[in-house]
């Protein structure tokens, strides 16, 4: 659970114990497979502690513990690190896949963090009133959203109206399509469910962009724009970029020693088209239905 739902009253071990103790085990079995569970948690010699005595990553492993030592043979997950603070969530997302694979159990884990998601899961499934929208693997989510709806739901917020104007044929055997948008026009790959005139719309990914150099380069589109924020993050620099009228998007380049262009100055950027996705509101309706 969220909260973690331990009993105050009890000491580490009896809480873990609680689902033991109703499977009619001897008292040397019972405390046999506490202390194995507390290892897996990493909590090893910490039986005797009073619950409230823990932090909150500690305790939540304490209710991990808990549910894993009756041997379920599925366990339910519902936004179990959605209490805890960022650097102690980062902490658990890994410790929990690892976990969750050493023993095997099937889980399903319930959560509205994105990343948390894609962390933890094998398979992601995204739900809109009851309605499964998409499915795959966490990578296959990302990379090729159902619907525009599916990737405003993931936090991909660059998502531009086009119209297809052209539709060629390209090296490889590869269609190549161009797409009209506001941003200019877009040569992108075609994997042959588009057709000509085709109402649609243009996912940029937020690693799709980096800074346009003297020459460009073949794949490549090019966009122009007004920094309205940039947020430096170690790594990668947030750009927020507006192009004029009416269209602002959102960008994660790599930082580096390359000064960036100052808020209220014009950028030019390059998008890779490999990441760019292009959608259409009927992919939702047949990923619903399916």
């Amino acid at each position: 659970f969220q909260d973690y739902a331990l009993f105050p009253h009890k000491d580490v071990a009896a809480n873990v114990a609680f689902g033991l103790r109703m499977q009619s085990l001897s008292r040397a079995q019972v405390a046999d497979r506490v202390s194995e569970m507390l290892e897996l948690v990493g909590l090893e010699g910490y039986g005797d502690r009073r619950v409230y005595e823990l932090s909150g990553g500690e305790q939540q492993r304490v209710a991990l513990a808990r549910s894993l030592a009756p041997g379920p043979r599925l366990l339910m997950l519902d936004e179990p690190l959605g209490s805890l603070d960022r650097a102690l969530r980062e902490e658990l997302m890994g410790e929990l896949r690892v976990i969750l694979k050493r023993v095997g159990v099937t889980s399903i884990y319930v959560t509205h963090d994105q990343q948390e998601a894609f962390a933890v899961s094998d398979r992601v499934i995204i739900l809109r009133r009851g309605r499964v929208m998409q499915q795959g693997t966490p990578q296959e989510v990302y990379f090729h959203p159902a619907s525009p709806w599916v990737a405003r739901f993931l936090g991909l917020s660059n998502l531009v109206p086009g119209r297809i104007v052209a539709v060629e044929p390209g090296p490889g055997g590869e269609t190549k399509i161009i797409v009209r948008t506001s941003l200019g026009e877009l040569v992108l790959s075609d994997l042959g469910q588009f057709g000509l005139d085709q109402e649609v719309t243009v996912l940029i990914r937020p690693e799709a962009a980096r800074l346009a150099g003297e020459q460009a380069v073949e794949g490549e589109c090019v966009i122009e724009g007004i920094v309205r924020g940039c947020s430096f993050r170690g790594s990668q620099t947030r750009l927020e970029v507006h192009h004029p009228p009416d269209v602002d998007l959102s960008f994660e380049v790599a930082s580096g020693g390359q000064r960036l262009t100052e808020l209220g100055e014009p950028i030019s950027l390059e998008l890779r088209a490999g990441a760019i996705n292009v959608l259409t509101e009927e992919s939702r309706d047949q990923t619903a239905s399916d």
